[in-house]
Parts: structure tokens; C-alpha cells; sequence
């Protein structure tokens, strides 16, 4: 495994800037998640590093050296896509071991066979060997998928929203597979999601991508509890934080914007919110309030009942503050 270093890269398609003068670094043995809605250039980060598109302008460093001049091949990197990218025609063991097998690896037979085993042992399909990929679930092609980069032990993991395609449940069983298992090989891995949850439970460091620029980079619990800008406090957090004008609660405050997280959200003094309605979800409720014609979502005592139209005081309780722009303001 290497660390890879990002250095002022951008890729431009006619007028749209896809990658904008990215920097960072992602270090060896990490899990890095780039995050951001569709648009952001976190799939054209992805593949300016695997080499399957070429740089406008920077330099991409792997293991030390430039590889801007390398095939994808030469990059020694393995990615999994979206999609299964699968031969439906071959058996699962057929399938990984197809990388192995290609000319530049030239992988002995033997260690085909060994390195076939011992991923699908960590994949939990060795009885699935056999069958061929159409006989297999979602999930488990999905499996086979990341299997096949896996037997690669390749130089950094390219994976592009593995998991998007699959049920809620599997997703989740999923994330904890693909961490542990990173986490037991201890490779490199950059992951792209557009999906906050797989950010925050996977995640050594993420990097938080606005319209092909990277707006901030650093630990899940730093990005969470210090964003830069509104837009990088609304990518992170179930419910998301609220964002209301300052002036809506009494006292001094250090921007024209406040952002609460729902959890700082305190009840029983500060000012005038009427209940609009609350989720019962098991392990929490969410409380639905409108203060002031503003709707605020805040987190309450499972066994707390609020009925819709009941008043009840709030205040902000350890709140962020930015600007009118939306820049954080310390």
C-alpha cells in the first residue's frame, strides 16, 4: 500500500470545471471518503488518479512517483465501480482470479488459488466458489465485486459508490464488512459517496468536495463539530443542523446565521417554538418545531410526548455561527 499525494490537479470537460486545483493527501493506510452531492467531481478525482482520465494541469504521486505519464495498469491501483462489472458467463472463482491472470501480473497458479481462498474466506462467499455470478444475490455480486480488487493487493482501493445499488440493510452490512476489512489489511482506500452515513462510519479522514473544489479535508469528528461554511455543517449530521437567521433568539451573536445541531438544541427556557410534529424512530424521537415561521428539528427523550400545536421554550446550547455568505465565523 502508498500514500497518495494530490498535488493543484484539475480536469475541465469544454466549460465545465470538474476538478477544480485540488490538494491533499491521502496517507497510507487510511479509509478516505470523498463526499459531496452529484456534480461535486468526486468521480473524476477518483478516475484522475486511476489514470482513466488525463490531467488538465497538477500531479497525481503514488507510492512517491509522478504518475502522469502511466497507463492505468502501470498505476498498480484497483478500482470497483457502481455496477457488479462482472462475467456473467464465469463462476465466482473464475471471477477472481481473472485480475490475476492478467499479463502484466503474470500471478502463478498457486497463488491464484491461495489468494481466491483467502478473500473469499474475508468475503464470507467460499461456498459461493462455484456458482456462477448469475445465480448470485445483489449482495453477493456486490461481494464478488470488491473481491476481485481485493485479490490484487494493488498500490491504493478505488471504489466508486459501491454500495448505492443495494437495500438499506445489506448497505449497512456492507459498510461494516468493507471497514473491517480494510481495517485487517490495512490498505489504502479512497471511497466516493454521496451518502453522509458511509462518510461518518467509515471514514479515517473525508474530504468534503463543493462544484469540483475541495472545501475542507480532515477527521469525521473535525468536519462534523468545526465546518468551514454552511454548506460543508449541511453534508454531515442525521438530522441535518438547522441554520436559522441569529436574530431569532435573544442576546448577543457573533453572525447573521446560527447553526444548531439538534442535539444543541436545549428545552425549557429561551424562546417560543410550537410543536408541528414528532417521528417516533425507536431509539429517538424528532421533534418538529416551528419557531417563529422557521421550522427547526431538534432530538427529544424517547419517552417524552409532544402533541402538535403545544408551545415549548428553546435555546441554542454550544451553537456554530457564519455570515450572511455562509462562512464560518470563529
Amino acid at each position: 500500500m502508498a500514500e497518495v499525494v494530490l498535488e493543484s490537479i484539475s480536469k475541465s470537460f469544454g466549460n465545465l470545471k470538474a476538478v477544480d486545483d485540488i490538494s491533499m493527501t491521502i496517507p497510507n493506510g487510511a479509509f478516505v471518503v470523498l463526499l459531496g452531492p452529484t456534480g461535486a467531481g468526486k468521480t473524476t478525482t477518483l478516475r484522475l488518479i486511476s489514470g482513466l482520465e488525463k490531467l488538465d494541469s497538477g500531479t497525481v504521486r503514488i507510492g512517491g512517483r509522478d504518475v502522469g505519464i502511466d497507463t492505468p495498469a502501470q498505476r498498480d491501483v484497483a478500482m470497483v465501480f457502481q455496477q457488479y462489472s462482472l462475467y456473467p458467463h464465469m463462476t465466482v472463482r473464475e471471477n477472481l482470479s481473472f485480475p490475476l491472470r492478467s499479463p502484466i501480473l503474470k500471478t502463478p497458479e498457486d497463488e491464484i488459488a491461495r489468494k481466491v481462498s483467502e478473500v473469499s474466506e474475508i468475503l464470507q462467499i467460499p461456498h459461493k466458489l462455484n456458482n456462477k455470478a448469475t445465480e448470485l444475490s445483489g449482495g453477493e455480486m456486490q461481494r464478488v465485486s470488491i473481491g476481485r480488487a481485493l485479490v490484487r493487493d494493488p498500490q491504493i482501493f478505488l471504489m466508486d459508490e459501491p454500495l448505492s445499488s443495494l437495500d438499506a440493510k445489506l448497505r449497512a452490512d456492507l459498510r461494516v464488512e468493507l471497514k473491517r476489512i480494510q481495517a485487517d489489511l490495512g490498505s489504502t482506500l479512497l471511497y466516493v459517496t454521496h451518502d453522509q452515513v458511509e462518510a461518518m462510519t467509515m471514514a479515517t479522514h473525508i474530504g468534503v468536495l463543493e462544484e469540483g473544489r475541495l472545501v475542507q479535508y480532515g477527521t469525521p469528528r473535525d468536519i462534523y463539530e468545526n465546518p468551514r461554511s454552511v454548506y460543508v455543517a449541511s453534508r454531515l449530521g442525521l438530522p441535518r443542523i438547522n441554520i436559522l437567521p441569529s436574530n431569532l433568539f435573544g442576546g448577543d451573536h457573533k453572525g447573521a446565521q446560527i447553526g444548531l445541531r439538534p442535539e444543541n438544541i436545549m428545552e425549557g427556557e429561551g424562546s417560543d417554538a410550537r410543536v408541528i410534529r414528532a417521528e417516533h424512530l425507536g431509539d429517538q424521537t424528532r421533534l418538529h418545531l416551528d419557531l417563529n415561521g422557521h421550522t427547526v428539528v431538534t432530538l427529544i427523550d424517547v419517552h417524552q410526548d409532544y402533541p402538535a400545536g403545544q408551545k415549548i421554550k428553546i435555546r441554542p446550547h454550544n451553537p456554530l455561527y457564519f455570515d450572511a455568505s455562509g462562512a464560518r465565523v470563529a
